[in-house]
C-alpha cells in the first residue's frame, strides 16, 4: 500500500493540500515502511482561486491509496474519495507521526477541518 503525505520539504505536514509543493509517498507492507519517495503536487494551486487542476494531482498520486493532509477543500476530498484514494484531515503536524500513526490506525480523521 502507498501512502501519500503532503509536505513543501519532507519533515512537516502541508497546512492546505492543493498549495503542498509535494507529497512524501510511503510504501508500507504489513505495517513497516518499505520504501519512501517524494514527488511533486503536479496541478497545484497558483493563489488564484479555483487555481488546482484536481484531475492531474489525482492522477499524479493514483497509485496512493491513502493521502494525507494537514487540511484540504471538500472537493478535492470527494473527489479523491470517488477515485478510491482515502483521504485524512490530521490536526498531526509532521510526516513521520502522521505516518506512524496511520499504521497503528491512530491518526483521528479530522473531516470537521474541511473548507
Amino acid at each position: 500500500m502507498k501512502i501519500a503525505v503532503a509536505s513543501d520539504e519532507g519533515k512537516t505536514i502541508s497546512h492546505h493540500f492543493g498549495r503542498a509543493l509535494g507529497f512524501v509517498i510511503f510504501e508500507v507492507k504489513d505495517n513497516e515502511i518499505i520504501g519512501q519517495e517524494y514527488r511533486k503536487n503536479i496541478g497545484k494551486n497558483t493563489g488564484e482561486c479555483g487555481s488546482c487542476n484536481h484531475g492531474m494531482m489525482i492522477d499524479n498520486l493514483r497509485d496512493c491509496h491513502v493521502i494525507i493532509s494537514y487540511g484540504m477543500g471538500r472537493r478535492i476530498y470527494e473527489d479523491l474519495t470517488k477515485n478510491n484514494i482515502f483521504p485524512v484531515v490530521t490536526d498531526e503536524e509532521t510526516v513521520e507521526g502522521a505516518i506512524h500513526k496511520y499504521i497503528k490506525s491512530v491518526l483521528e480523521n479530522r473531516v470537521d477541518k474541511l473548507h
